[in-house]
C-alpha cells in the first residue's frame, strides 16, 4: 500500500483509524513550532517535511485550501531557513513588538476579503479542473479564511511582530473543529495544543517586548 496514503493506518484508536501520514506530519509540525518559539534554525528543515506530508494529506480529504498552505510553507520555509541563517542568534531572540492599530485594522480587512476571494475560487475547483479536484472542496470558505490568516501570521512572524500570535490563536480554534470535523482527529488534538501554545507565545513575546522597553535592548523592525 502507498505509503502517503491515508488508508495507511498505522493504528485504530478507538474507532479512530490513525494513517501514518497523518501521524508522521502532525509529529515533526508539531516539532517545528516547538522549535520556532525557541527560534531554532532547525524548524525550517522540520517544517518543510511537514507541510510537505500535509499537502499530500489535504489532498486527498479535499481541504484544497489547506493543500494550497502548505505550498505557501515550502517556499517561505525555503526563505526563513536561508534569511535565519544570516542572522545573529541575539537579533532573532527579541521579537519588535505590535504594529499600530491602524496596520492592524487594514490587516484584518485585506484577510478578511481575500478569505472570501479564496473561498469563492475554491469552491469552483471541481469545476475549473475535474481532474485534479474530482470532489467539491469541503468548508471552502472556512477552509480559505484559515489559509488566508495562516499566510498573514507566517510573514508577521519572520517579521516578529506581536499580533502573529493574535492570528494562530485564532487560526488553532477554528481549525480544532474543522478537523475534528474531517475526521482528521489527530490534527484536531495536535490543534488543541497549539491554541494553548500560542497563549503561552502571545504572553511570552508581550513580556519580552516590556522587557525591551525597558532597557533590555533589541531589534524594533
Amino acid at each position: 500500500m502507498n505509503i502517503l496514503s491515508v488508508e495507511n493506518i498505522m493504528v485504530t484508536i478507538g474507532d479512530y483509524p490513525l494513517s501514518w501520514i497523518e501521524f508522521t506530519g502532525t509529529v515533526l509540525y508539531f516539532a517545528s513550532v516547538w522549535l520556532v518559539a525557541r527560534k531554532n534554525l532547525l524548524t525550517w528543515p522540520v517544517s518543510l517535511v511537514s507541510v510537505t506530508l500535509y499537502g499530500i494529506l489535504f489532498w486527498q480529504i479535499r481541504l484544497y485550501s489547506d493543500m494550497l498552505e502548505q505550498l505557501y510553507y515550502l517556499g517561505i520555509g525555503v526563505w526563513g531557513w536561508i534569511s535565519w541563517t544570516k542572522i545573529k542568534d541575539e537579533q532573532r531572540s527579541i521579537p519588535s513588538g505590535f504594529s499600530t492599530p491602524k496596520v492592524m485594522a487594514a490587516w484584518a480587512v485585506g484577510i478578511a476579503a481575500a478569505g472570501m476571494l479564496l473561498g469563492l475560487a475554491v469552491a469552483r475547483f471541481h469545476i475549473w479542473l475535474p481532474a485534479a479536484f474530482p470532489a467539491p472542496a469541503d468548508y471552502p470558505f472556512l477552509d480559505a479564511f484559515t489559509t488566508v490568516a495562516s499566510f498573514a501570521a507566517m510573514y508577521l512572524m519572520t517579521r516578529r511582530k506581536t499580533e502573529s500570535w493574535l492570528w494562530w490563536i485564532t487560526i488553532d480554534a477554528i481549525g480544532i473543529g474543522l478537523y475534528w470535523v474531517k475526521d482528521v482527529r489527530f490534527i484536531a488534538i495536535q490543534y488543541i495544543a497549539l491554541f494553548f501554545m500560542a497563549l503561552w507565545g502571545l504572553w511570552r513575546w508581550i513580556a519580552m517586548d516590556r522587557a525591551a522597553a525597558q532597557g533590555v535592548g533589541g531589534d524594533t523592525s
